[in-house]
């Protein structure tokens, strides 16, 4: 153990760019952070005190490692596999906030289905199993086109949209690949559109609740902006309410939440996915530029047993969009330069542009959300007007990319 080793630290567990922003709130209030990850390149580690190249799921490693530290509060952001030792760990070391273990059952997402209708929400049809030939059998059964899925994933991988009974084998095949449990499970497509939710709680009621509109790269299912939607006041309300009821379903009393929802043409939305953390893809950015909100100040001071409600009451109201960059290529590439960043920054109603890549990086295409090499946000009057201050920072802001060589 290193003599200098921080003391009261703050353990992140996770150190993707999606973290980097506890880091720096850490940073800001003057309290030392540990960071866990297994990746030696792992982009957050700079902005760190001290780093465990671990794995986040492995605590018992992480307990030995930390030796006779006892940190001051444990947090992770948008990662969802650090959840479990997030509730462990806490337990472990007695820290002011646990995460609730029920939480962990929205990574599950046939037991996220049961909880959902536990709670009176409308569902479709599904079908899950480890047995590859009873997916397989059972979803062809469904009415098409149906979602294939693992069912522990996240960030879009390995999600495949079959549209025929033909396609499902290499679907499952796929799915499989990026399961842990090797669960599958397959779900009728939701036509609609297509909302993500953030919430976060507070004594078992949502002080906080954002809708947002969803735009996917291409024909895939990956994110590629995000817009704060305009509803009927009877719609937001029960949307809110129902995100609100599957939180305490979830018991999450306190702490953020996310979901994706399809409003359909009844009016009605349907659940389709939920995340017991902070939303990512920049999400706490455009929260801050619509609400004046700051979500992941209010999560560093619960983890540490903090009030934490003066960082979410909104200072301001506006209308927010966010544009995740990705590589243009359908091929693996290196990074050469990115043109056009200075004068976007300029532009009327753009509030944050984040780089992730830098010249030099292996570039890989924009299938998944972990591919994402920067973000753009906007704030304005309306909607309109601050997806338009997008359209013109996407214009301008160009990464230059070139194919390895085996991709050629």
């Amino acid at each position: 153990m290193p003599e200098n080793w921080p003391k009261g630290a703050l353990i992140v567990l996770g150190a993707s760019e999606e973290q980097i922003p506890l880091y720096r709130e850490a940073r800001r209030r003057g309290i030392p952070t540990i960071a866990v990850d297994m990746r030696s390149d792992a982009p957050a580690f700079p902005f760190a005190d001290a780093a465990l190249r671990i794995s986040t799921r492995d605590t018992d490693t992480i307990t030995e490692a930390l030796g006779d530290v006892r940190p001051a509060g444990i947090v992770c952001g948008a990662s969802d596999a650090a959840l479990a030792s997030w509730h462990a760990l806490a337990l472990r070391y007695g820290t002011a906030y646990v995460y609730p273990e029920r939480a962990l059952a929205a990574g599950d997402k046939v037991a996220f289905h049961e909880i959902a209708a536990s709670c009176g929400i409308s569902g479709y049809g599904w079908t899950a199993s480890d047995d590859p030939a009873e997916v397989v059998a059972k979803a062809a059964q469904l009415r098409f086109p149906v979602m294939v899925k693992p069912v522990d994933g996240s960030g879009s991988k390995g999600v495949t949209q079959v549209t025929h009974p033909d396609g499902l084998p290499a679907a499952v095949a796929r799915a499989r690949s990026y399961s842990a449990s090797q669960v599958v499970i397959a779900e009728e497509f939701v036509r609609g559109r297509p909302l993500a939710i953030e919430a976060f709680m507070q004594n078992g009621r949502a002080v906080m609740v954002c809708i947002k509109d969803k735009e996917f790269v291409g024909e895939g299912f990956v994110v590629k902006r995000l817009a704060t939607a305009q509803l009927l006041s009877v719609t937001h309300a029960r949307i809110e309410a129902t995100v609100e009821r599957l939180c305490r379903a979830l018991g999450i009393t306190d702490g953020p939440a996310n979901f994706d929802a399809v409003l359909g043409a009844d009016g009605h939305e349907r659940i389709i996915e939920a995340n017991a953390r902070l939303g990512g893809d920049g999400v706490p950015r455009l929260l801050a530029a619509a609400y004046g909100v700051d979500v992941v100040r209010a999560l560093i001071a619960l983890s540490l047993g903090e009030p934490f409600d003066e960082h979410l009451a909104p200072s301001r109201s506006a209308h927010a969009a966010l544009e995740l960059i990705g590589s243009p290529l359908s091929v693996e590439g290196a990074l050469i330069a990115w043109e056009g960043v200075a004068e976007a920054r300029t532009l009327p109603g753009i509030t944050d542009v984040e780089l992730y890549a830098e010249p030099g990086d292996l570039i890989r295409p924009h299938d998944q959300s972990g591919h994402k090499i920067g973000l753009v946000v906007a704030a304005s009057t309306s909607t309109a007007d601050a997806s338009s201050a997008l359209d013109a920072a996407g214009a301008l802001i160009r990464p230059v990319i070139r194919p390895t060589e085996e991709a050629k």
